[in-house]
Order: structure tokens, then sequence, then C-alpha cells
């Protein structure tokens, strides 16, 4: 009897199962799984796509800010400053005075002379020529070709001085003096006529 209740009591344990104690530790490491060291984290971190977008967008905006600052307005305003009123003399013959406009007097003068392509017809002849006069500070080309206007038609109505017999006799005297006192006459009614209180004439100072 006591051996039939022991099978009994045996059969009505209840079953575990016991899971077999792993003996190798890396076969409990995850399979293909690569974690980061602590020095290519921080050297490269990793930054999401829209973060790098916008990025690149500050970048492009900080470099474009300053075409932005320049503005068409600033431009017309240096360009105004440029615009100058010229009066050159020839120094061969036939010795003659020349008024023009530019805004490049150095480079003009180089067209002038054929060092350079351009350049008017009327100062092929008598090269080289030089600088006598330089009026700066128009405000713009239309306010610099009516000044250079009114100063042609004041020199072409303007009566021309007689030479003395003294001036006569100066050999070193090519008549340039004398066109350039008609310039310089005709300039100073010009200044009766146009508001010249903004511009800066500048007569050099070996013929005046």
């Amino acid at each position: 009897m006591a051996k039939s209740l022991s099978t009994i009591f045996k059969s009505t344990k209840p079953h575990i199962s016991i899971s077999p104690k792993p003996t190798d530790f890396e076969s409990l490491k995850p399979i293909n799984l690569k974690i980061p060291s602590s020095s290519s984290s921080s050297s490269n971190p990793i930054v999401p796509s829209s973060c790098t977008k916008l990025k690149k967008s500050r970048k492009s905006n900080a470099n474009s800010e300053p075409e932005l600052q320049r503005s068409p307005a600033s431009d017309s305003r240096k360009k105004r400053c440029l615009w100058c009123v010229y009066l050159i003399l020839s120094t061969n013959p036939p010795i003659k005075t020349y008024v023009g406009v530019t805004t490049n007097f150095s480079r003009r003068l180089k067209e002038h002379n054929g060092e350079r392509k351009g350049g008017a017809k009327a100062s092929r002849s008598g090269r080289p020529w030089i600088c006598a006069c330089l009026i700066r500070g128009f405000k713009g080309r239309s306010e610099a070709c009516a000044f250079e206007s009114k100063w042609k038609q004041i020199s072409r109505k303007l009566p021309r001085k007689r030479k003395s017999t003294s001036e006569e006799q100066k050999p070193e005297d090519n008549g340039s003096f004398a066109l350039l006192q008609h310039r310089h006459a005709a300039l100073d009614r010009v200044q009766t006529l146009i508001d010249c209180s903004d511009l800066n004439i500048d007569w050099r100072s070996n013929f005046f």
C-alpha cells in the first residue's frame, strides 16, 4: 500500500522544466549589433537630414546677406559721383582744347591719346593730350552733359582775346595759354548761370 501511494504522489508533482545554463557568455551578445565608441560619437554625431538642410539654408542666407545689402540705389549713387567734365589740351600742333564727359578720366585720356580704342575724331591730331581742368561732383550723366554743353556754347560765343605784341614775341608761347584763358573765362560765365556750389573745379597748377 505504501508503495502505491508514493507512486501516486510522484505523478501529481508539477512538471518544471529547467533551462540549461549557458556555458559561453559570447552566445548571449546580440548578433550584428555595433555600438559606436565615445570618441566617434562625439566627433561625428548623427544629425537628422532635416537639421542638415536647415544648416545649409542658414549658410546660403549668410552668404547672400552682402548681396542683399548692396542695393541698386547705392550702386547708382556711386556711379553718380563718378561723372565728371574734363578739359584737355594738345601739346603738338595744331594746339587746341577739347571738352568732354566721362566716368573714368584716366581711361578716357588714354583713348584720346590712342593708347586704347575709342576717343573722339577731333582728338586724333595734336597728340599727346594733357589734362588742363577736371570738374567733379555731378549728380548724374544728364547734369554733366548739360554743363558740358553750356561750357562749349559760351566758349563759341565768347569773343577771343587778341594777342598783344609782347605775347607774340615770346617764343615759348605756342598759343596754349590764350586758349586756356578763353576756356577759363567761359567757365566763369557758366558759373553765373548754373549752380556750381556742389562741384569741385580743379585747374592744373602749371596752367593757372
